[in-house]
């Protein structure tokens, strides 16, 4: 009688979907890095004051950060994403004037401790709440697209010529989502098209009818532009 198949868990699947989408993220952002020279990282990026030195080490802890998450949700001991907002803030400002190489080997490095610590974890832990900065309540299962977002996001950031529409598709469809998500209750209210799919997002006053492609939609949730959506376009708040 051959072996009973065992039906993975919808937060393990989550899981999984997230991990990969991770890798295929880190894989580009390291093509990203592997252009750049030492005056690039120096250069200023899309972010008003962080040169792309801040970017590659906001990256890196940020990793480090989800891998605290992925921690707290294994062993079920309380760990934060940082220690305080001022020591995240600290580290990054300590980190962005380095070379190059240092900046490469510490991106490297902290991406792969972010697949050591994802890697093994069962149902129970992905099932398990973990608590992001500003007190958002996630499951671990959404840690990995959290980095994604985090990844994908920032390598436009970076300003060396990738923009939102490289996103693929399915990926950017998710973070518009998630990001609405982080909107809901603290903005106006919408309506967002993006082909065939919709979404909406219940807040104050009447409702805005939005549509734009994935990347353009993308690239207005997370406070980077509204050149790629159309209608009537509100401003959201801040995201982060």
């Amino acid at each position: 009688m051959p072996p009973q198949r065992v039906q993975q868990s919808e937060a393990v699947r989550e899981a999984a979907a997230g991990l990969a989408a991770v890798e295929r993220g880190t894989a580009r952002l390291l093509q990203l890095v592997e252009s750049m020279d030492d005056a690039a990282a120096r250069g200023a990026s899309a972010l008003p004051g962080w040169t792309r030195g801040h970017v590659l080490t906001h990256l890196a802890r940020n990793a480090d950060a989800l891998v605290n998450l992925l921690t707290w949700a294994r062993t079920g001991v309380e760990h934060p994403m940082y220690a305080s907002r001022a020591d995240r803030d600290t580290d990054i400002e300590e980190g962005a004037p380095r070379s190059l190489w240092l900046l490469e080997q510490d991106v490297v490095a902290a991406c792969g401790r972010f697949s050591a610590a994802a890697t093994g974890l069962g149902d129970t832990a992905w099932q398990a709440e973990v608590t992001m900065t500003l007190g958002r309540v996630v499951r671990a299962c959404d840690v990995p697209w959290k980095r994604v977002s985090e990844l994908w996001v920032h390598m436009v950031d970076l300003d060396l010529g990738l923009g939102f529409a490289d996103v693929p598709a399915d990926v950017a469809e998710r973070l518009i989502g998630d990001a609405l998500a982080f909107h809901r209750g603290n903005g106006p209210s919408v309506h967002l098209t993006v082909g065939a799919r919709s979404w909406d997002l219940a807040g104050s006053g009447p409702v805005h009818n939005v549509a734009g492609t994935p990347g353009g939609a993308l690239a207005w949730v997370t406070g980077r532009g509204a050149d790629g959506v159309t209608g009537d376009v509100p401003d959201l708040p801040s995201w982060l």
